[in-house]
């Protein structure tokens, strides 16, 4: 599922134009580049925790405050999520507690909220930049994944918002971005 989920991400980030950077997000305080520089940051946020347990306290500052992306969003992206493929791919890494900045968790929990975010801002950027995710098998599985582990304490600001009203016959990508906390 993760490889599905990078492989819906590099396809977006690959047909965003640098014209398209600035362009709003249904996340409101990001643009295309902010939303981009964040799926960078937490793929790679993943890897080292699924590497090192934690993410060390002066990594984890750079990583929140620097721009990831620079010039170069397929590129950075594409070395952020190879890296967190091998990380779960790693012998023995499913078998580990990892910390993220917002918990301590296990492994294959940290696994599924990261396909859920990452699937979640798949459809944000597909919408921010006209294109369309095309693979609803794997959007469908995000949103099965969301709907058994995402509980109210990550309903937070700066993580998930209150799902929003969705009819339960809209397309998946309405429901997956619904369930996020998503206006649509």
């Amino acid at each position: 599922m993760l490889q599905r989920v990078v492989d819906t991400t590099t396809d977006m980030i690959d047909h965003t134009s640098s014209s398209q950077l600035a362009n709003p997000t249904l996340c409101t305080d990001w643009t295309v580049k902010d939303l981009i520089n964040h799926m960078v940051t937490g793929a790679t946020m993943f890897a080292i925790s699924a590497e090192q347990g934690s993410i060390p306290d002066a990594e984890l500052g750079r990583l929140m405050s620097t721009d990831n992306v620079g010039t170069d969003p397929q590129g950075a992206w594409g070395t952020a999520s190879k890296r967190a493929l091998a990380a779960f791919e790693a012998p023995g890494a499913m078998e580990k507690i990892v910390k993220l900045p917002f918990g301590e968790m296990p492994a294959g929990v940290a696994l599924n909220i990261a396909i859920f975010d990452v699937a979640t801002h798949s459809v944000d950027l597909a919408r921010a930049t006209g294109q369309t995710v095309s693979d609803t098998q794997m959007l469908e599985g995000a949103l099965a994944l969301a709907h058994q582990m995402l509980g109210p304490d990550l309903r937070a600001p700066g993580i998930f918002g209150a799902e929003q009203p969705c009819a339960p016959d809209a397309p998946v990508d309405d429901r997956l971005l619904a369930f996020a906390g998503r206006q649509i």
